[in-house]
């Protein structure tokens, strides 16, 4: 008789910035298949998603993928449920109109690592700062480049775990790293994203560091983080049509606040017009502008305008479920 180790993750109830929970249930003779995850339930007065007096919230599990950091380990994606079944009101995913998964999402997760002994990013030294922004970007060596370790381990887990890791990199201001993921569906591209941050911020009580998402979390002359979307449906993908992306795009301008009421936490701080970003207040697009709102890609544009469009507002502590859901939205509303 084999027992394994089911992490359960779920979002808790606090705004405008939801944390990733979890918690471990044993399960004997399981079969590594999610119809076999059974759903469970959590003390939702402790995580902001229940009164007390009727605590109980139930974890509908969506997504499952072996856990590499744990013997017989599996890790379980989970929507969160009113004890009727009905989704909670903090259920971001369940909110996602794409049941047939025709839209397909790569997100560009940038972060910072942080000492927990000096409260700084890597790199910055106590009481000053590290050289300009310049030498950073997928720097090599150590005089520029700090975390690697921790960055390299964390892509091997997130293969291993089987998501749709498409790469790494080392950004702008020193500290701060980027990795990628893709997925055909909306919810699922939400889903590896959510078990991608689990797993690196998991990694980092190994190292005495902490996981910084904040959008702009050092001032001044700085990069932000995002976490760019680039996405595409049918449409996109196979219209060949100039006319019909500007269409799309434009359908963007009027839901500009909608958008960006769901694109992070202090995201102000980060879309200024400078640093590779457009200001908060505007909305433009552009063929490889990396200062506009939406980017056209040069690759799609080559293609014959058949590809995907990058939207470059979304924050770096985003929920990518709700940036999901608004943008599938947007891109329905258009008149094409």
């Amino acid at each position: 008789m084999s027992k394994s180790k089911l992490e359960y993750l779920w979002l808790d109830g606090y705004e405008p910035t939801a944390n990733i929970r979890s918690k471990t249930r044993i399960e004997e003779d399981f079969s590594g298949k999610l119809e076999d995850c059974p759903t469970w339930s959590f003390d939702g007065s402790s995580t902001k998603q229940a009164e007390g007096g009727s605590s109980d919230c139930l974890l509908k599990p969506v997504a499952i993928y072996p856990d590499p950091a744990r013997r017989n380990g599996y890790l379980v994606m989970t929507e969160v449920l009113n004890p009727d079944g009905t989704p909670h009101e903090s259920n971001s995913r369940a909110t996602i109109d794409d049941e047939d998964d025709d839209f397909w999402f790569g997100f560009e997760q940038e972060y910072f690592i942080m000492d927990t002994a000096t409260q700084l990013p890597l790199g910055f030294p106590v009481g000053g700062y590290p050289g300009p922004q310049g030498l950073y970007y997928c720097s090599v060596g150590g005089r520029n480049t700090w975390g690697r370790d921790l960055v390299e381990e964390h892509a091997d887990l997130c293969l291993d775990a089987g998501l749709q890791f498409e790469g790494i990199n080392q950004e702008v201001a020193a500290g701060q790293w980027e990795f990628q993921l893709f997925a055909k569906g909306a919810k699922k591209a939400g889903d590896e994203i959510w078990v991608a941050r689990y797993m690196l911020q998991r990694l980092t009580e190994s190292y005495g560091y902490y996981i910084e998402y904040h959008p702009k979390p050092i001032k001044g002359d700085w990069n932000g983080s995002g976490m760019h979307a680039n996405f595409s449906n049918t449409i996109l993908r196979t219209c060949g049509s100039k006319e019909t992306y500007e269409k799309i795009c434009e359908a963007f301008r009027p839901v500009t606040a909608e958008h960006i009421a769901v694109y992070g936490e202090y995201n102000d701080q980060r879309l200024t017009g400078k640093h590779e970003t457009a200001s908060i207040s505007d909305f433009s697009y552009g063929v490889s502008d990396r200062g506009a709102s939406i980017r056209i890609p040069i690759m799609t544009v080559e293609k014959g305008w058949k590809g995907w469009l990058e939207d470059r507002r979304p924050a770096s502590n985003a929920d990518p479920y709700k940036v999901a859901a608004r943008i599938v939205k947007t891109v329905k509303s258009a008149k094409v």
